[in-house]
C-alpha cells in the first residue's frame, strides 16, 4: 500500500513517455525546491505513515523519505513508533527513486553490496559480523558480503587476543571500498574512538575539581598510579597515595582495584586530571598542637637520615626533625649516622610543633631552661677575667657568668698602649658598671671609671684626715698647705 503523497507523484496513466517524468526525476526536482540532501545529513521528520515494512516521515514541501519497520520493532515484535512521532534519522542514499533514511547511525543494516557503498558514501557504519581470522586481521560478513578488518582496528587496544571476537557483531566504519566492493576495509575503532570523544566531551561538564568520583586502577608507576574514570585516564600521584610517605605505589593499590578518589585539578588542554586518595582521609595535621605540645615524651621510628638532622616517624602521616644540634647530647657530631640509624626506635621530646608549616621540631634530650641571669645595675663594681683583646676593647667574663666589654676609652690608658700586654688573657680585672642592655644582656664596663672612683675616695679619705690632723695641732698651717704637701708626695712616689 502507498501513501495519498506517492500517488500524487506517479505521473497519470497514458501519458506520453517524452512527457512524462519518472518518479526519480521528480524526487530531484522537488529536491531542488526544498534542499537537496547529503548522504549521512541528519534530519528531525514526523512520521505520516507506517505501510508494510516501510515507515515514511515528511521531509517538507512533496517529499518524503522512507525508514525500514524493522528499525523500530523491539525483540517482541512490538512497533514502536506512531503516526505524527518526530524522529531524528540520517539520509543515506535514493534508492529506486525513493530517499531511504535510517536511525541506526551506529551500525546501518545492510544485505547487499549497493547498500555497503551508500553507507560508505553516505558515512554511515553498517553491521559486521567477525566471521574468521585472516592474514593481518579478521573476515567480516556485512549482508552475506566478506570485508576485511586489519587487527589493529577492531578494538581500542589492537585485536591480537584470539578469538575472542569469533561470532561477534559490531558495528564497523567503512575505510575503503575500492574495486567495485572487491576491496571493503573496516575499522570498528574509528566509531570506538568517535564514541570515546563524544563522551569525554560530555563527560567533561560533570566533572569538576573536589569532585570524589569512583574509578579502576590501570597502571602503577613509580612516579604514581593511572586510573580509569570511564573515557580518559586519571593520575595519583604517589605523594597523593596516603599522609605518610610513599616509595612505591605497588604499596598501596593494585591494577584493576576499585576505589573512590578527589578530582585536585583539570586540564583540559592536556586532557591531565590529578586525583588523590589520601585528601579522602581525614589531615593528620589538624589536631598536632594539641596532640604533640610542647615537652611531650613520644616514642617514634628513624625513617631518613640528612646531612642536618633526622627525621622520625610519629605516626601515618607525621614525620618531626631532630635537628643535627639535638642528636650527640653536647658533643659535636658531623653527621647523625655517628649516634642513630634508619628503622631505630627512639624516644624524643617535643621542642615544637606548626599546623601550617606541618613540621614538629624534636630532641633527643628533654628541654633545659637556660638560667636566668641577674645583670648588675650601673655603678655596680665588678670583678671578672679578662677573656681577650680586641681591636675596639677588651672582653671580661664577668663573675655572673656572663661577658662584658672595656671600650677602648674606658681602659683609662694613654692612646696607643698595648692593650694585650697590660690586660693579658686570664688576668683579673676589676671594672664599673657604665651600662646594661636588659634585652639582649649586654654590659659595657669602664675601667676608667673605677680609677676615677679610686681618686675621689682616695681624697676624701685625705680631706677626712686632714681635718682631724688640723683639729689636733691647734690649726697649725692651712688646709691647701697640707694638701699641696701630700699631692706632692703621692707625685714623687709614683
Amino acid at each position: 500500500m502507498m501513501s495519498d503523497q506517492h500517488k500524487e507523484d506517479i505521473p497519470a496513466a497514458g501519458a506520453e513517455p517524452e512527457a512524462a517524468e519518472s518518479f526519480a526525476e521528480m524526487l530531484e526536482k522537488s529536491s531542488r525546491q526544498t534542499g537537496k540532501l547529503h548522504p549521512g545529513q541528519k534530519v528531525r521528520a514526523d512520521v505520516v505513515s507506517i505501510s508494510g515494512d516501510l515507515v515514511y516521515i515528511d521531509l517538507g514541501g512533496k517529499s518524503e523519505g522512507v525508514i525500514d519497520l524493522s528499525e523500530f520493532t523491539d525483540k517482541e515484535g512490538n512497533v514502536t513508533v506512531k503516526t505524527g512521532d518526530s524522529i531524528e534519522a540520517f539520509f543515506v542514499a535514493v534508492q529506486n527513486g525513493t530517499r531511504k533514511l535510517t536511525t541506526l547511525m551506529n551500525g546501518y543494516s545492510t544485505a547487499s553490496l549497493n547498500g555497503i557503498r551508500e553507507a560508505f558514501e553516505a558515512g554511515l557504519p553498517v553491521n559486521g559480523e567477525v566471521r574468521r581470522e585472516v592474514k593481518g586481521g579478521f573476515e567480516i560478513s556485512v549482508g552475506g558480503v566478506r570485508c576485511f578488518c586489519p587487527f589493529s582496528q577492531i578494538d581500542l587496544k589492537g585485536g591480537r587476543e584470539g578469538g575472542v571476537y569469533l561470532g561477534m557483531t559490531f558495528p564497523f566504519k567503512i575505510f575503503e571500498f575500492k574495486e567495485n566492493g572487491k576491496n571493503i576495509v573496516l575499522s570498528r575503532r574509528a566509531l570506538l574512538e568517535q564514541e570515546r570523544l563524544e563522551k569525554f566531551e560530555a563527560f567533561k561538564n560533570t566533572i569538576s575539581v573536589g569532585m570524589e568520583v569512583p574509578v579502576t586502577v590501570v597502571s602503577i608507576q613509580k612516579f604514581g598510579a593511572f586510573v580509569d574514570l570511564g573515557w580518559v585516564d586519571g593520575l595519583i600521584p604517589v605523594s597523593e597515595l596516603a599522609w605518610e610517605r610513599v616509595a612505591n605505589a605497588s604499596d598501596v593499590l593494585s591494577v584493576g582495584q576499585k576505589i573512590t578518589a578527589k578530582v585536585l585539578s583539570l586540564n583540559w588542554d592536556t586532557n591531565r586530571i590529578t586525583l588523590s586518595l589520601k585528601a579522602m582521609l581525614p589531615d593528620p595535621w589538624l589536631n598536632i598542637s594539641e596532640k604533640y605540645p610542647a615537652d611531650t615524651k613520644v616514642n617514634g621510628v628513624i625513617t631518613r637520615l640528612t646531612s642536618f638532622g633526622a627525621f622520625v616517624r610519629l605516626e601515618p602521616g607525621i614525620e618531626g626533625l631532630v635537628h643535627i644540634s639535638n642528636l650527640g647530647a653536647g658533643r659535636r657530631i658531623n653527621h647523625p649516622k655517628e649516634v642513630v640509624e634508619t628503622g631505630q626506635q627512639v624516644e624524643v621530646y617535643v621542642l615544637s610543633s606548626d599546623k601550617d608549616a606541618r613540621k614538629i621540631s624534636l630532641s633527643m634530650q628533654p628541654k633545659v631552661e637556660p638560667k636566668k641571669v641577674v645583670l648588675p645595675a650601673v655603678g655596680d663594681l665588678i670583678d671578672g677575667v679578662v677573656e681577650k683583646v680586641m681591636p675596639f676593647g677588651v672582653f671580661v667574663k664577668m663573675s655572673i657568668g656572663i661577658n662584658g666589654l672595656i671600650p677602648n676609652s674606658e681602659t683609662g690608658t694613654p692612646s696607643g698602649t698595648d692593650l694585650k700586654k697590660l690586660f693579658p688573657a686570664g688576668s683579673a680585672v676589676q671594672c664599673a658598671v657604665l651600662e646594661v642592655e636588659t634585652a639582649t644582656n649586654k654590659v659595657r664596663l669602664s675601667r676608667k671609671a673605677l680609677l676615677e672612683k679610686s681618686d675621689q675616695d682616695e681624697y676624701k679619705e685625705y680631706i677626712n684626715s686632714a681635718k682631724k690632723d688640723d683639729a689636733a695641732s691647734g690649726g697649725l698651717g692651712s688646709l691647701g698647705d697640707l694638701l699641696r704637701a701630700k699631692m706632692d708626695e703621692k707625685r714623687q712616689s709614683a
